[in-house]
This record gives C-alpha cells, sequence and structure tokens, in this order.
C-alpha cells in the first residue's frame, strides 16, 4: 500500500502536475491520521473494557472479603458484649457481697481479650492498580473510610484491651489466683480477700472501659461494611 502511494505522487510529480500532487499528498495525510485516531479509538475502547472487567472482578472480590470481615467481626462483638455485660453483673454481685462460684466463670469471660485480622487482600490488589480504578467517587470513599479508618481504630481499640490484660491482668492472676482457664474460668486464692480489695474493681472498670471502646467501633465498621456492600451491588447491577 505504501509503495502505491509512492508510485502515484512519482507519477504526479513527473507529469509536473504539482497541484494535484498537493492535493493527494494532503488526503494521503489525512487518511493516516484517520487511521490513527481509529486505532486510537479502538484502543481505547480495550482498555476500558478491560478496566472495568477488573473492576467488577475486584469489587466481587472486596465483596467477599467484606462478608468474611463482617464474620469475624460479629463473633468478636458478640464476646465483647457478653464481657461487658458479665461485668456489670459481677460488680453487682460483689457490691452485694456475694461471691459464690458463678463469678470465677464469669470472670473467665472477662478477663480476657479478642482478636480480628481483616481479610484485605482484594483491597490491596486494588491499591496496586489504583483506587481510580473504581469509577464511583463514593464507594471509593467508603472504601478508603473502612480499611484506612474503620480498620485502624478497631486494631487500636482491641490492642488496648489485650495489652491491658497482658500489662494489668497476667500478673494479678499469677498473684492471687490458684487457677486459670482463658474463656473459662477463673479461681482466685481467696474470692472474699480478691473482690475487697478497690484495685481489684478498679481493674475490672478500667477494662470494662477499653472493652466498651472496642465494642463501639467494631459497631461502626460492621456499619461500614454494610455500607460498602449496599454500594457496591447497586454499582454493579
Amino acid at each position: 500500500m505504501i509503495s502505491l502511494f509512492r508510485s502515484i505522487r512519482q507519477k504526479l510529480l513527473q507529469q509536473n502536475q504539482v497541484t494535484r500532487y498537493l492535493a493527494y499528498a494532503a488526503g494521503e495525510i489525512f487518511l493516516v491520521v484517520i487511521g490513527i485516531l481509529i486505532a486510537l479509538q479502538i484502543n481505547n475502547w480495550n482498555e476500558g473494557r478491560k478496566t472495568k472487567k477488573f473492576e467488577q472482578e475486584i469489587l466481587f472480590l472486596i465483596d467477599q472479603n467484606l462478608n468474611q470481615d463482617s464474620i469475624l467481626l460479629a463473633e468478636e462483638l458478640f464476646k465483647a458484649r457478653e464481657a461487658l455485660e458479665l461485668t456489670d453483673r459481677l460488680l453487682e454481685q460483689v457490691a452485694l457481697e456475694n461471691y459464690d462460684d458463678s463469678l470465677n466463670y464469669w470472670m473467665g469471660k472477662i478477663i480476657s481479650f479478642e482478636r480480628f485480622k481483616s481479610q484485605a487482600s482484594a483491597f490491596e490488589v486494588l491499591k496496586a492498580k489504583g483506587i481510580e480504578t473504581i469509577s464511583d467517587k463514593e464507594l471509593q470513599l467508603v472504601l478508603i473510610s473502612y480499611y484506612d479508618v474503620s480498620l485502624f481504630e478497631v486494631y487500636q481499640s482491641l490492642n488496648d484491651v489485650e495489652n491491658s490484660f497482658i500489662a494489668d491482668w497476667i500478673p494479678l492472676i499469677k498473684l492471687e489466683f490458684s487457677d486459670f482457664n482463658f474463656l473459662n474460668f477463673c479461681q482466685p486464692v481467696n474470692s472474699k480477700t480478691f473482690f475487697e480489695k478497690p484495685s481489684s474493681i478498679v481493674l475490672f472498670k478500667l477494662y470494662q472501659d477499653n472493652r466498651e471502646g472496642s465494642v463501639k467501633n467494631i459497631e461502626s465498621a460492621l456499619q461500614k461494611i454494610s455500607e460498602i456492600r449496599s454500594l457496591t451491588k447497586t454499582h454493579l447491577q
């Protein structure tokens, strides 16, 4: 094709038809430009199709990750709420000077901590590709809010509870408890002596405050997950 165009141009020049040669050359340039534009358009269409396909696939995977997160967070929320409720009941009984064995089983749930690890692999892939791959700006913002803010707050509050367990409870368990079975029961050497110490009651209350923070943050994270999954479902329809 190129040799044909060159032959035509040379023939026009040989015939001294400069005007026709210029017009032909301009037309040839126009055809080349049109060809380039068409090729670019096709390439852009293909890239757009690939981006759309990636967006749908990554959102599907993120939704699966979030579903797993919601299950795990709900489990930890249940345990934390149970610990808070049992702390209130324990403090009520101690105030009434009731130190029966039920308190030992309640303490098994109270003197503990929760752990959680987000399933964030799909979001990490999205970040590597670029968050702007998600065409819905609102969805972009809630994803960032969950993974960069909500999860940070959940981790921080859960760490506060665990660190308090390690720093405050473990030394006390070694010193004043005759038996300890994580999440099952705690047995003070002398329940009456242990609960009559103001420092013991203060520790229960401080630990309860830490747990209330984790409950609040877990609830917020679960709400954010629900919002993301709802937006994702709408976006993919």
